[in-house]
């Protein structure tokens, strides 16, 4: 099996891409709905943020908003929930990825936002990055509920430079037009990857 990587930096299209791979019939995983059922009401990663910042949690798990706020105040926290949360994501996706194998699929796609910053292409057989101009991927970043310029670029300063993926990227996927455009570049990836 084919274990691609899908990154890109934030408010880059990596969503809308990753259910244009889903539509094609590829096992898809997403790295941020496997924390989301982690942070959620008795999810393996309540009890590790708790205990790291007391105040992001509560009866319904942890407020990623109020996380959010609690980074910004001590960005060495990040790291710290970094460390306690990566191992279980890590093995949500390989749980992932053996079902996939299992069931005999050509291919299957890892959404994984970090994925230079964790080194993950050291593991992956091909990387495909999503790209958007710059004034596209800040309005679309500045449009989302609660966030707000300083948090953009607090985020921004921790991810690789969009350039620099594209570079170390096997395949890139521009999502700066439509979704059927972006959803063609999934299918003529997909199409050369698997021959079909």
């Amino acid at each position: 099996m084919i274990v691609v990587g899908l990154t890109g930096s934030i408010g880059m299209g990596k969503s809308a891409t990753l259910a244009a791979f889903a539509e094609l019939g590829v096992p898809v995983w997403d790295a941020d709905a496997a924390v989301h059922r982690l942070y959620g009401p008795g999810g393996g990663g309540v009890a590790p943020v708790r205990a790291l910042a007391p105040d992001a949690a509560g009866p319904a798990g942890i407020d990623r908003a109020r996380l959010r706020a609690a980074i910004l105040a001590d960005p060495a926290l990040l790291k710290r929930i970094e460390a306690a949360i990566h191992p279980l994501v890590a093995a949500d996706r390989d749980a992932f990825l053996t079902e996939a194998r299992a069931g005999g699929a050509p291919l299957a796609v890892c959404d994984i936002p970090l994925l230079y910053e964790t080194g993950a292409e050291s593991w992956l057989d091909q990387v495909v990055v999503v790209s958007a101009p710059a004034e596209i991927q800040r309005a679309r970043v500045l449009a989302r509920p609660g966030m707000t310029a300083e948090a953009y670029e607090a985020i921004l300063a921790r991810q690789t430079p969009d350039a620099e993926k594209r570079a170390r990227a096997d395949h890139v996927i521009d999502t700066g037009g439509t979704r059927d455009h972006a959803r063609a570049q999934a299918a003529a990836i997909l199409a050369n990857l698997t021959g079909e």
